[in-house]
């Protein structure tokens, strides 16, 4: 699997998740933005690929303001002269009870995790579809779209928002050659992984909890030029926790 050329757009690139689908774009010979609203943190995570031998360049974007993915767009295509692959993955979460939620707090958080998704598709998709190949975008939802812990309002609300997001724009966007898919990631350990007790792998049917590799390898799966066959869809990767039917003795 070689993305060799191509040129990938990863949000909230600085650290986690996004960090890990950043380096392993480059790994595969990809030239990567890493966009980031931690300036510090983003130019020293692109600095490193580039250390490694990669090609990647920092762009500040703080997602909630539509300048900035605009501007974020528009540089890339300056820098590299097109875009073939967007992976919308920043994003907050909150956990407050729906008591105490403030529309302040609800509105960051959907525009953050929501409109984010929609402004940067909407902008990147201008400069895809003169590809000859198109491009692609991968949206990063979660399982909580679909189910629930007490107090994640805003954040479950985002994340179905983003699932349904995705197949409308695969369905807008699909005669221009551009392909719409998400990912519902589920435990993924962003911390330390050696600080995981035994109890919290063996719950999940695959034996152990997920790690930010395992969502770079799902980007790079739904991205590839050869699988365009695959747009509009889910992909959920939490180890097999949605499909387990869980009672309380």
């Amino acid at each position: 699997m070689s993305f060799e050329g191509q040129v990938v757009i990863v949000t909230g690139a600085a650290h986690g998740i996004g960090k890990e689908v950043a380096f392993a774009y480059a790994a595969q010979g990809a030239r990567v933005v890493f966009a980031d609203h931690n300036e510090e943190e983003g130019a020293a995570a692109a600095a490193a690929a580039r250390n490694e031998g990669h090609q990647a360049i920092f762009i500040p974007c703080d997602v909630r303001k539509e300048e900035d993915l605009v501007a974020l767009i528009r540089a890339t295509e300056e820098e590299y002269g097109t875009i073939h692959t967007l992976i919308n993955n920043a994003g907050v979460s909150r956990w407050k009870s729906p008591y105490e939620l403030t529309v302040v707090e609800w509105d960051d958080i959907l525009n953050t995790n929501v409109r984010s998704c929609f402004i940067a598709t909407r902008e990147a998709a201008k400069v895809m579809k003169r590809n000859t190949e198109g491009g692609s975008v991968v949206n990063m939802a979660s399982t909580r779209a679909f189910m629930s812990e007490p107090d994640t309002e805003a954040y479950a609300a985002s994340k179905g928002a983003i699932a349904a997001l995705t197949h409308a724009m695969a369905i807008s966007l699909g005669k221009d050659r551009i392909r719409v898919n998400c990912i519902s990631p589920g435990w993924i350990e962003t911390g330390s992984y050696e600080q995981l007790r035994a109890e919290d792998h063996q719950q999940h049917p695959a034996g152990r909890v997920g790690t930010p590799k395992d969502i770079a390898r799902a980007c790079l799966y739904l991205t590839q030029p050869g699988n365009d066959f695959v747009t509009g869809t889910n992909l959920v990767v939490d180890g097999g926790m949605m499909r387990k039917m869980i009672y309380e003795p």
